[in-house]
């Protein structure tokens, strides 16, 4: 999600649950903890806002996507944001941790682009130090059940930078299939970047669980 929903003083802007399907949910209560062979996937806190601004905004990490917040400050209220975005049930936001440790290296979202999350786009951003682990593969299989098993979307979108090179092969790894260039449709340092639009659908998604790695997901409250 390299164009992300988040903007800096959007925490003070409210979404009203009016204005949407809302879908009654234990996630909208409590993110799920999702478990790997290597990866923890759980939801943010506060606490994770030091160890999230030294992972993200390195310029290798910071790169391709909208900036991210500045300062810890920052941080806390982006993860004060995804919390609230959570209750009213249009978005979700996980830490991705490692097995044994509680220390937040990454995250993955997602968000719904159609009412009732029909359509929703993803995205994701790894500390560098853990680029080419597996942890970004087992991570996104993870986020892959949630969305497809738990929010039921149809229609999964997330887009790349052209000249994102790591992000556009990790996409097409996990099974996203390349659908359009979405010409000068990211901003960045002063300069538009174009980007290409992938997609998942469900039906390919489900007719590929044979091949992904199980997953175990446990909702707490």
């Amino acid at each position: 999600m390299e164009k992300m929903p988040y903007q800096v003083g959007m925490e003070t802007q409210l979404v009203p649950a009016a204005s949407f399907e809302t879908l009654s949910s234990d996630w909208q209560i409590s993110l799920p903890v999702l478990t790997g062979k290597q990866v923890v996937l759980r939801e943010l806190r506060t606490s994770d806002a030091p160890a999230l601004f030294a992972m993200l905004t390195t310029d290798e990490v910071a790169r391709f996507i909208s900036p991210p917040p500045s300062t810890v400050e920052g941080f806390v209220r982006f993860i004060e944001w995804t919390q609230q975005q959570r209750r009213v049930g249009v978005y979700a936001c996980f830490a991705v941790t490692l097995r044994g440790f509680d220390t937040a290296i990454g995250i993955f979202q997602v968000h719904q682009v159609e009412s009732g999350f029909q359509t929703a786009e993803w995205g994701f951003a790894i500390g560098s130090p853990f680029w080419g682990s597996g942890v970004f593969q087992e991570s996104a299989q993870l986020m892959l059940e949630f969305v497809f098993d738990t929010l039921d979307v149809h229609r999964l979108e997330a887009r790349a930078a052209v000249q994102n090179g790591r992000g556009n092969s990790a996409l097409r790894k996990v099974g996203a299939v390349r659908e359009a260039i979405l010409r000068q449709s990211l901003l960045r340092n002063g300069r538009y970047l174009d980007q290409v639009l992938y997609s998942i659908l469900d039906q390919d998604w489900r007719s590929s669980r044979e091949y992904a790695q199980p997953v175990q997901a446990q909702f707490v409250h």
